[in-house]
Parts: C-alpha cells; structure tokens; sequence
C-alpha cells in the first residue's frame, strides 16, 4: 500500500521536488463519531419506510379496481425513500471505504498533496511555505489526522456521509499521526 501510494505522488512531483512521505488513510469500513447519530436515526428511517412500504402496497393489493391506479402511486413514491435508507445504513460505509481506499497522501519538500476521488481523481497541493494553520488529532493507537486549515465545527457530520464534498484539506486517520506532523512542521522550519 505504502509503495503504491509513493508511485502515485511520484507521478505528481515537480523536476526538483523531492518525496519526503507518503501514505493512505486507515482502511475498510469505519464508524465515526457522527455514527452515535446516525446509525439509530438510519434504523428508525428504514423501520418507517418498510412500515410505509407494507402499509402501500397492502392498500394497492385491497384497493377496489376503480382506484387501484391512484393507490399504485403510494409504493413508487416510497421507492427514493428507500434508496436514501439503504444509503445510510449500508451504503455510506461502502461508499466511505471505497474513498478512502482511492485516497493518497504525500508530503514534498515543497507542498502537501492529496490524491482523491471516488468517481474521479481530484489532486489538491498545499505551499508548505505558506501553510499557517496546522492540526493534529490523535487517538491512543496512534492513528490521526492532520488538518492543514481551520477545522470545520461540522466536519464530521459530512466526512462519511457526502464522499465527493468539498471540506479542509485533511490526512485523514494516518497510522504515526504525530511523526507526519513533526514531519510537516520541520520541513516548515526549514525552508
């Protein structure tokens, strides 16, 4: 993985740059803070759509012939309904791991780049001449992730749900969080 990673900001470096490090965020599916929310809430939401659903088509099924094309509408329009429940109680996780695992970081001695996408490759470099405001928040197995901007209050109602947002840049949940960090402020001393 960390080879892969180097090959790929490999193919991004300028003639005189040079790779310090580079990684990919923790892999597979993960449960986040926001999922003490969102987990009973997605459950609740297919809980009432399956009771919508049933109820539906129960009533399509029972309806006399005059009015079975109105009470036909009821199930369709539950339809998108579900899709958004299976989305939440399945799909984010794919969806999230599916990023994440498209997902490389590198830090040069020039810029910080993030390598991302998951229908489409995005590449996001950052002066790391210029960079001010650097965070680090780390767990106890190490793993962190260093926001290169202001943080977001709300950051993590949308990291996992809305894949494709645009947010701070970020290395999200990299194994050795407070080395890359020590890493990125040396190289900020330095230059």
């Amino acid at each position: 993985m960390q080879y892969e990673c180097e090959q790929i900001i490999q193919k991004e470096l300028g003639p005189h740059e040079k790779l310090i490090w580079a990684g990919k965020p923790k892999q597979g599916i993960m449960f986040r803070s926001n999922d003490i929310f969102l987990i009973p809430f997605s459950i609740l939401w297919m809980g009432f759509i399956i009771f919508w659903e049933i109820t539906a088509i129960t009533a399509v099924l029972n309806a006399p012939e005059k009015s079975e094309s109105t009470a036909f509408i009821l199930p369709i329009f539950g339809i998108p309904f579900v899709i958004i429940g299976l989305y939440f109680v399945f799909g984010r996780f794919i969806i999230d791991a599916k990023r994440r695992k498209n997902t490389c970081y590198g830090i040069t001695n020039e810029r910080i780049i993030i390598i991302a996408g998951l229908f489409r490759k995005k590449i996001k470099s950052l002066n790391i001449k210029t960079l001010s405001d650097i965070s680090l928040t780390e767990k106890t197995n190490r793993y962190g992730t260093i926001y290169f901007g202001p943080i977001n209050p709300f950051i993590w109602w949308y990291v996992g749900i809305w894949p494709e947002m645009e947010m701070t840049p970020m290395f999200e949940m990299i194994p050795n969080a407070k080395e890359v960090y020590d890493q990125i402020r040396k190289i900020q001393r330095e230059n």
